[in-house]
């Protein structure tokens, strides 16, 4: 029972987590214009793995899509990549989890099979909640990178060079994703050691004749030359037969016995 609730919860754990991955990477508000030094102004900035957007304080919102794929940062383009194989590996995950349920029976599946499927979509949770986690990390070093690099161009006098952006939303949308992805997965591979089956660690063989059992005795061996003659049996009244002595010998009849 114990093992059905640690799968079925991890089941659960993780579809949050990739679900949240999914939202996260799909958010626009991966950065956010910093308003510490102007909280009034009429345009807000915010931007996405996808694109950027302009707020204006009328409430009129503009995005813009990145129309290019090589104008973007190395940086920009790994964080892209990671969320993306975060969210495949996550969604196969779910589908091979499904079918490992042990509340579900497909077929004559057995529970050793059972165990495989489910040890193979917690190490896909795993992963994937890595992946988020790196993702979302590595954006974040850029924002502080940038943002202190921003502040140092402010005080040197150079403040309408560039505007400094701090974490936005998907940001911690991003990193509980794969905390939850990456707890569900750790529940899937220990729900996995209780579906595979005890074996004997002495498997005893027996084996069964062919053929009826026949017993044998062991007895004296008379041992001939081979050409002697055959004995016929005599019979008469002075025939008697050979009796044995109190030493154990035999005593053969002599020729006097016979009439």
């Amino acid at each position: 029972m114990s093992t059905t609730i640690c799968q079925v919860m991890g089941f659960i754990v993780s579809s949050l987590g990739v679900a949240g991955c999914i939202v996260s990477t799909a958010m626009d508000m991966w950065s956010t214009q910093d308003l510490y030094d102007n909280p009034v102004t009429a345009v807000f900035q915010y931007q996405g793995l996808w694109r950027s957007c302009v707020r204006q304080s009328s409430g009129f919102t503009e995005c813009r899509p990145y129309f290019t794929i090589l104008g973007l940062p190395a940086m920009f383009q790994a964080v892209r990549a990671l969320m993306i194989v975060g969210i495949v590996l996550g969604i196969l995950g779910l589908f091979v989890c499904i079918f490992a349920l042990k509340c579900i029976r497909i077929g004559s599946m057995e529970d050793s099979a059972k165990a495989n499927m489910t040890l193979t979509s917690g190490i896909m949770f795993i992963i994937a909640g890595l992946c988020a986690i790196t993702g979302v990390s590595v954006f974040a070093n850029m924002l502080v990178t940038n943002f202190w690099m921003s502040t140092a161009n402010m005080y040197q006098g150079m403040q309408n060079v560039q505007n400094r952006y701090t974490f936005g939303s998907a940001l911690f949308v991003g990193w509980v994703a794969g905390g939850l992805a990456l707890t569900g997965g750790i529940m899937m591979c220990l729900a996995c050691r209780g579906l595979i089956p005890e074996e004997s660690r002495y498997k005893a063989v027996s084996y069964n004749a062919s053929g009826r059992n026949i017993s044998y005795r062991t007895g004296p061996y008379k041992v001939g030359s081979g050409y002697e003659p055959e004995t016929k049996t005599r019979k008469g009244a002075g025939y008697e037969e050979a009796a044995r002595s109190e030493d154990g010998r035999r005593s053969y009849p002599s020729k006097y016995d016979y009439v």
